[in-house]
């Protein structure tokens, strides 16, 4: 079997399992994936139910790791491990569509293999290909379906394009990108039409839950835009001199979904890299097309040296530190520091889901501010009680472990969060703050209290 074959998914999958539980003992996981393991451990009514509620645009996600959990609750591996196939196979499929339009020699081969390569190895591949969230599986069906437009095999490509839509909405973006190489056919046309009109109810659903779920997105900063600049202008130079159908095809891949996201978001706050992961296989078609016919010795010189750097960062994507938080550091903290009755108060209301992926220590405290539980409400996250009444059980607690986002971070304006830390502030003392990943384990306790 040809190298470009087999050797970007073997690449993907060494990768992928490199570090896959990133951390020590026990791992780490992040708020996003703490998110999926609460809604795929949901029984199929209430996972229904929640989707009814929020995040409907990731509900076929969650029903394929309900299947998963439920054929093995392998913890952090069943977590990660559709990921990693999921990137394996996306980069097969780079590979296989660089061969495609590279053309049958040897040089077709040697690009297609440079192309699946240099997906494997890109920092936000690797980056989600360890991540327990939908954007690999995405990244691998539209390139899928890149491949199967390419062999004009329209009722494949309109499965294929329409599983990624479901996995994730904004998939639907690549449809402009694949306009520029496939508008005159009428089948594609056909295609394109029927993944639209099938994706439909879920635009509908989850536009309804937008600004609940998109909430707290805003608008793309300097930092989204100069890394939007750097690929785009490196893959303006690498299209220079390409043939004119690999530019057609990989060009508009990378350049339109983050553009347009990016640009929508100007009004509305849409915007996340992740969302369109699968725009980078345009900027690996380009960098492997251009490696297969390099020459110069300085060419490679210089990726030599690139890829050390990458080797480090690569070795740091491997580290809690590499997100945002790490809710298994957080139930950690608290599972040392708390005593029997203690109190918990999560501040803000939504980081309670720092604990809900480990229920032996959500269930040794007492969630003083809940009023419905997240499977009773049919939400993430639970509901809460109003101001009066968070104040009243404050008033009877001894002591209380809250929950804090790192010092710096905004406060929520709501009444119930004003009234969580009034009332901290007026009846407790601070007995010490523990930093975690994200995160403050903060102990109150009632004046002259801390030292027992």
């Amino acid at each position: 079997m040809a190298p470009w074959r087999w050797l970007p998914p073997l690449l993907a999958v060494l990768l992928g399992l490199w570090g896959l539980e990133r951390g020590g003992h026990g791992g780490s996981m992040w708020r996003d994936e703490s998110v999926t393991w609460q809604a795929a451990h949901r029984p199929l009514g209430g996972l229904w139910a929640l989707l009814g509620e929020v995040d409907a645009v990731h509900g076929l996600y969650y029903l394929l790791m309900h299947g998963v959990f439920a054929l093995w609750d392998g913890g952090l591996w069943a977590l990660r491990l559709p990921s990693v196939a999921a990137t394996a196979l996306a980069a097969a499929g780079v590979a296989a569509v660089g061969r495609r339009l590279a053309g049958e020699r040897a040089e077709g081969e040697r690009a297609a293999l440079l192309a699946g390569l240099c997906y494997a190895v890109l920092p936000p591949v690797q980056t989600y290909a360890q991540e327990g969230r939908s954007y690999a599986l995405v990244a691998a069906a539209v390139v899928w379906a890149t491949y199967l437009m390419l062999r004009e095999r329209w009722v494949a490509y309109t499965v294929v394009m329409l599983l990624g839509c479901w996995l994730h909405e904004f998939a639907v973006l690549a449809l402009l990108a694949h306009a520029f190489t496939a508008r005159r056919a009428r089948g594609w046309r056909w295609s394109a039409g029927a993944v639209v009109a099938l994706l439909l109810p879920l635009a509908v659903v989850s536009l309804r839950q937008a600004e609940r779920q998109l909430g707290w997105l805003g608008r793309p900063s300097w930092q989204d835009w100069a890394a939007y600049g750097v690929v785009a202008g490196l893959s303006l130079l690498l299209a220079r001199g390409a043939g004119r159908e690999l530019v057609r095809v990989a060009l508009p891949l990378v350049l339109l979904p983050p553009g347009l996201l990016m640009v929508v978001s100007l009004v509305n706050p849409w915007y996340v890299d992740r969302y369109v992961l699968y725009a980078l296989a345009g900027f690996a078609l380009l960098a492997g097309a251009r490696l297969a016919w390099a020459r110069a010795w300085w060419t490679w010189a210089l990726v030599a040296a690139v890829l050390v750097g990458l080797g480090f960062w690569s070795a740091w994507l491997r580290t809690p530190e590499s997100r945002k938080d790490d809710v298994l550091a957080v139930a950690a903290a608290v599972r040392e520091r708390a005593r029997p009755g203690d109190a918990v108060l999560f501040m803000p209301a939504r980081r309670r889901e720092w604990l809900l992926s480990s229920p032996d220590v959500y269930a040794g405290v007492r969630d003083l501010a809940l009023d419905r539980s997240p499977a009773a409400s049919h939400s993430l996250w639970g509901t809460e009680l109003g101001p009066g009444e968070i104040r009243a059980r404050l008033a009877a607690a001894p002591r209380v472990l809250a929950l804090l986002d790192p010092a710096g971070q905004p406060l929520d304006p709501y009444p119930a969060e004003v009234a969580k830390r009034e009332a901290l502030a007026a009846g407790f003392e601070l007995c010490g703050v523990s930093e975690v990943r994200g995160a403050r384990v903060a102990l109150y306790a009632r004046p002259g209290l801390c030292a027992t």
